[in-house]
């Protein structure tokens, strides 16, 4: 299966807002943006999403930092790849009040904020991969990761660092079989009350 990777544009904000919602719930029945949008409705939320991955405020959810793996003129699966620098919280919560959200939802996801890495300046962030299951292959994620770290090199930057929640097991051996290393973990009981997984760990890789 030949893969190709390719810049996003508005025309794939449907796998992009599916990308956001699967990655953010890691198989569990609610997620990051459940909170953030008060609802577990699922049309609701892509809805939601579609509108935040447009926005004219650029937050780390916005389609142009998104990568996009095809095969045979099919999208295949996605990544999302951006600057913390620029694309701050005061980033995202510009971009939630254009879509008529507004800060409230720092106190529904406190449990989340306590358990966030703390990311330098220096550092590039991988997040929202997701390859469709019928696609679903080491070859994809390779490419799909390979392509932001090139993006990553060519920005200046020397270190690549993705999230993902204690227990993803899938996601945890992907990362590490294409070189990622754990860095640190945040656990908190208040966490797994709320999403029923331990903690957020962070793992990297120098470029």
């Amino acid at each position: 299966m030949a893969i190709t990777v390719r810049k996003a544009s508005e025309s794939d904000i449907d796998l992009i807002a599916q990308a956001i919602l699967e990655s953010s719930r890691s198989g569990k029945n609610i997620g990051l943006f459940d909170l953030v949008f008060n609802t577990s409705d699922e049309e609701l939320l892509l809805g939601h999403l579609k509108r935040l991955a447009l926005t004219t405020t650029k937050s780390y959810c916005h389609f142009s930092n998104f990568f996009i793996a095809m095969s045979g003129g099919t999208s295949v699966g996605t990544i999302c790849g951006y600057e913390p620098r620029i694309a701050t919280h005061e980033i995202f919560s510009k971009a939630l009040e254009e879509i008529g959200f507004d800060e409230t939802y720092h106190e529904r996801i406190a449990a989340y904020l306590l358990c966030e890495g703390e990311v330098d300046n220096k550092t590039f962030v991988l997040d929202f991969m997701l390859v469709k299951p019928e696609f679903k292959s080491i070859d994809v994620y390779k490419e799909l990761i390979g392509k932001s770290m090139l993006t990553a090199r060519l920005k200046g930057y020397r270190k690549v660092q993705t999230s993902i929640e204690i227990g993803s097991a899938e996601n945890e051996l992907i990362f590490k079989k294409l070189g990622f290393e754990m860095i640190d973990e945040k656990r908190s009981e208040y966490y797994k009350e709320q999403f029923d997984r331990a903690g957020i760990m962070r793992l990297q890789m120098l470029l």
